[in-house]
């Protein structure tokens, strides 16, 4: 797996930092968006039917299946740094830096479309209930990153594992957001055009059909999109710390771009 192929190319090149992002697929993170979003169209604001409440949903969330998931992550962590020993590294000569998820969606309150009707889905392809969005970011979310981090803090017994938290990078700029756009309704070229970054959107739509023809794919669902990548890519830019890596919580902090065409992010 991935583990081997780190190995492989360790032993061959100076790697001083390796960057994991892991956990989602842990707690079904697929699964749960999509019932949620099957919840949304077939019911109605009237009669909401709310997925955080539906069994194939919160089984992931049991204390039995948080500790088996959380288990899971740090046997991963391990395998890392089992991959960098056998490629003939101390521990001092490299870090893992440990990356929690970003929250894709806005509360209920911070969307910009009604709950009323579809358009949050047909338009906006965000097809959450808002209370649905509140449990996705209090619980759902919170859940899977305390995971995350307690499994790297339970890994870390050499001190080289270090955490970088994006729970709340993209806030301001995520699906539906209030605040930002479809990038075809701001006026501009394109997304690669000037200002386009403070002004749309960094969460790919939920694609609720498979896009047989493209450019989309179902699984980018909720996913960060080109901008979103770039500012994590600051982040972790930022993690690196000329050499020295270092673990913190990373957030926006300024409008427009780096001298890197990133993002302005802030790494505290």
């Amino acid at each position: 797996g991935q583990a081997l192929l780190l190995q492989q190319f360790a032993a061959t090149h100076n790697v001083r930092m390796v960057v994991l992002s892991i956990g989602g697929n842990n707690f079904n993170f697929a699964t749960i968006v999509q019932q949620c979003v099957t919840d949304f169209l077939t019911s109605s604001s009237l009669w909401p039917n709310y997925c955080y409440d539906d069994s194939v949903v919160t089984s992931n969330f049991t204390t039995a299946n948080v500790r088996t998931q959380t288990a899971a992550i740090k046997g991963a962590i391990d395998n890392v740094v089992l991959a960098m020993s056998r490629a003939g590294y101390a521990a001092s000569q490299y870090s893992i830096l440990v990356q929690t998820y970003p929250s894709p969606i806005p509360n209920g309150a911070g969307f910009r479309y009604s709950q009323s009707g579809f358009a949050r889905q047909t338009t906006g392809g965000c097809g959450f209930w808002n209370r649905d969005a509140d449990w996705a970011n209090s619980t759902a979310l919170a859940t899977i990153n305390s995971s995350i981090k307690n499994a790297a803090a339970s890994a870390n017994t050499a001190g080289n594992v270090k955490v970088l938290d994006v729970a709340t990078a993209l806030n301001g700029r995520r699906l539906c957001e209030s605040g930002v756009k479809l990038m075809e309704s701001t006026g501009l070229a394109g997304w690669w055009s000037a200002g386009a970054v403070d002004v749309t959107e960094w969460v790919a739509q939920i694609r609720s059909l498979s896009t047989v023809s493209g450019p989309y794919e179902v699984q980018e669902s909720l996913h960060p999109n080109w901008w979103a990548q770039k500012a994590l890519r600051n982040c972790v830019r930022q993690a690196w710390n000329n050499g020295a890596p270092r673990g913190g919580t990373c957030t926006r902090s300024a409008l427009g771009l780096t001298a890197n065409a990133e993002p302005v992010m802030s790494l505290r």
